[in-house]
C-alpha cells in the first residue's frame, strides 16, 4: 500500500525544525520548568515526529514523542503522545480550524484531579508566523467548557 501526501499532510510540514519551548501554567506564570527543544522531522511527507526533551518542574529530566499524520478516510488529523514522565500514551484526533492557524487534537485520558477516572482533553497548536507556535492544553468541564491547564510558547531556532 503506497500513499502520498495530501494538502492536509503538508499542513504539518509547518512544524519541521528546531525549536526552544517557554511554558506557563494556566495562570500564563512560568510552570517552574528549565529550558526545553524539540526537533520535528517529516517521515516521507506522511506523519511528522516531534522529539522534545527539557527539564520538567522540580528539576528532572523529560523527554516527549509526539507523531502527527492526517487519515484521508476519516478526514482528520490524527497522532500519538509519550512521555518520559507518565506511563499513558495519549491518542489524537482533531481537525484544522476553518481559517487554517490552529489545529485542535482531542484525546482521552487519566484525570489528573479524580484518581482512577478519565477525562477529555484537547491540545490546540496555533501558528503564528513561520518562527512561532503556541500549544494550548485544556481539560474539559462536567458541563462541557474547556478549562486552561497550560500553554507553551515555540520559537524556531537559529
Amino acid at each position: 500500500m503506497e500513499a502520498e501526501p495530501e494538502e492536509a499532510h503538508r499542513w504539518l510540514e509547518q512544524l519541521l525544525g528546531d525549536w526552544h519551548i517557554r511554558s506557563a501554567g494556566s495562570d500564563g506564570k512560568p510552570d517552574g520548568s528549565g529550558p526545553w527543544t524539540e526537533h520535528v522531522r517529516s517521515l516521507e511527507g506522511m506523519w511528522i515526529v516531534c522529539e522534545g526533551q527539557g527539564t520538567m518542574p522540580g528539576g528532572s529530566f523529560g523527554r516527549t514523542l509526539m507523531t502527527l499524520g492526517y487519515n484521508p478516510q476519516t478526514r482528520r488529523y490524527v497522532g500519538t503522545w509519550v512521555g518520559s514522565m507518565m506511563s499513558h500514551m495519549w491518542v489524537y484526533d482533531g481537525e484544522l480550524d476553518p481559517d487554517g492557524t490552529s489545529l485542535s487534537l482531542y484525546c482521552e485520558g487519566p484525570d489528573f484531579e479524580n484518581a482512577g477516572r478519565t477525562a477529555r482533553y484537547r491540545d490546540v497548536i496555533t501558528l503564528a508566523g513561520q518562527s512561532r507556535r503556541l500549544l494550548t492544553s485544556q481539560v474539559q468541564s462536567a458541563d462541557g467548557s474547556w478549562k486552561g491547564m497550560m500553554t507553551a510558547e515555540y520559537t524556531r531556532r537559529d
